[in-house]
């Protein structure tokens, strides 16, 4: 097996670097700019970035359909045309707030047609064997853009956001013509994965996974900053957030090997008990319990969401774009229970008792969603057909 990248291996992987930079320099500041700078109110605001959040994650079925039409180059291109317009749009949107909301739906919808087209051209001809390396690898691009994006643009995003958008819509545009280098390969499973029945029932186990995988993660990207900065203050948690993002960077290619060698149910058991320990340990409080549980819960990341989407790969016999687009899909659910769900349970948590059983309560939900699903899928399956008299293949003493 070859360890080394292709060029266009490596021109995706720097696709996607440059690409979540632009994008992250932008995302990360749309509620400030939504409310304070183009007067829209908290409640239009919320609907507005969940509708937008709807389209990102769900929207991928659509890229994948659209690959299966015109191909995997097409669709990246289709993609980054749609996304730099959005970009572009949110100039004279500075001034429109229908138009920037228009903008952030265009952003949103060059998101979910792009990616899973990404990562299929990524994985596709190369052997099941080399399929964790290259995913870790993807995975480690785009946090390295999540990090370094938004402390870039921090200068601009309030003073300056024309040029901002300006030159976010420029890297856009030069990261699509760069995609016209790229060849375009067939979106076709692996030939281990050809057989068995396609479509969702192939991939439902490791669809529901990481449904419940995101969902109890995002209780720590949604919440996290509610909890820590007044208990430590914006600085340290900038830091925290930084050095997390930066660590998955390099811990995850680092077991991206180990990972996929792990059995399915190891690797689940695995995952959500170091979830739970790191959600647990956040709830100490204070400076070294919100770092250490932020490290925990970077290596369950690096192992879990790796996990699912390989053991997604393997079971399902449909082309590598549909399978990612669905795992988009149940990332898209599991963030959307966790906004639904986490701030009436923080608000409640913060008001009866303390907002540090907010999570141990996620940290329960880890250990016991599992397991329950686990029953669940158990029960439905199909009882073995029973052999009659099995005693009589051998003699009787």
């Amino acid at each position: 097996m070859t360890r080394r990248f292709t060029s266009s291996q490596l021109l995706l992987l720097a696709a996607s670097f440059l690409i979540t930079l632009g994008s992250f320099a932008v995302l990360p500041y749309m509620s400030v700019l939504l409310h304070e700078r183009l007067g829209l109110g908290l409640g239009a605001v919320g609907a507005v970035l969940a509708m937008a959040s709807l389209v990102q994650f769900g929207g991928g079925v659509v890229g994948a359909a659209l690959a299966r039409r015109i191909g995997l180059r097409a669709t990246m291109l289709v993609a980054l045309a749609v996304r730099t317009a959005g970009f572009a749009c949110f100039v004279p949107g500075l001034g429109r707030p229908w138009l920037a909301v228009v903008a952030l739906f265009l952003v949103s919808a060059g998101a979910a047609l792009y990616l899973p087209a990404n990562k299929a051209h990524l994985v596709a001809g190369r052997p099941a064997a080399e399929r964790p390396r290259l995913l870790a690898a993807s995975g480690s691009a785009f946090n390295a853009g999540i990090a370094l994006g938004p402390p870039a643009a921090a200068p601009f995003v309030l003073g300056e956001p024309g040029v901002l958008f300006g030159a976010v819509a420029v890297l856009f545009a030069l990261v699509g013509v760069a995609h016209l280098l790229l060849p375009e390969v067939p979106d076709e499973p692996s030939e281990a994965t050809r057989s068995g029945p396609a479509g969702w029932s192939a991939g439902a186990v490791p669809f529901a996974y990481t449904i419940l995988a995101v969902y109890v993660f995002m209780f720590f990207q949604h919440y996290l900053a509610l909890y820590a900065i007044p208990r430590t203050s914006a600085g340290y948690y900038g830091v925290v957030l930084m050095g997390y993002a930066l660590l998955l960077v390099v811990v995850q290619p680092l077991l991206a090997d180990w990972t996929s060698k792990l059995p399915y149910a190891r690797a689940l058991r695995w995952g959500f008990g170091t979830l739970a320990l790191g959600l647990a340990t956040i709830a100490t409080g204070g400076h070294w319990g919100i770092a250490a549980g932020a490290v925990l819960i970077c290596l369950a990341e690096a192992v879990l969401f790796l996990r699912n989407d390989l053991a997604a790969l393997e079971r399902s016999p449909d082309p590598p774009a549909t399978v990612f687009a669905r795992q988009r899909l149940a990332a898209g659910l599991g963030a959307s229970a966790a906004a639904l769900l986490g701030g009436p349970l923080y608000a409640t948590a913060e008001r009866t008792t303390t907002a540090s059983h907010f999570w141990l309560l996620a940290a329960a939900q880890a250990v016991t969603l599992p397991l329950l699903l686990a029953l669940a899928l158990g029960s439905r399956r199909p009882p073995p057909k029973p052999t009659p008299y099995p005693e009589a293949s051998a003699p009787r003493r």
